[in-house]
């Protein structure tokens, strides 16, 4: 799997463990802590991947941008936190940053 590719899918199983959080209740619901977990070592695994080719700022930023996005736009759908334009702008200010550094 190349840099990119794993980098995406890091942030994708980021968004998982980060939600996971919330249903594990503080660790204290077995099978939502056992994903978490689970997806929180995928995802710094695909991660330490992608650093492999990837300079370490661009890979870690990205990374983090994809799980913030996910996790924000998710709660809005999950948890019902709210979808007003501050949330929204910075949302697409992240998005920005994101493609920036895809393209630098």
């Amino acid at each position: 799997m190349g840099a990119w590719p794993a980098l995406v899918l890091a942030g994708i199983f980021e968004i998982g463990w980060a939600l996971g959080l919330k249903y594990s209740n503080g660790f204290t619901k077995l099978g939502p802590s056992v994903l978490t977990v689970l997806g929180a070592v995928a995802s710094f695994w695909l991660l330490s991947h992608a650093m492999k080719t990837l300079p370490v700022g661009t890979a870690y930023a990205v990374w983090v941008g994809i799980g913030t996005v996910g996790t924000a736009t998710l709660a809005v759908v999950l948890f019902g936190e709210p979808a007003n334009a501050a949330r929204i702008a910075g949302i697409g200010l992240i998005v920005a940053g994101i493609v920036a550094l895809k393209l630098a």
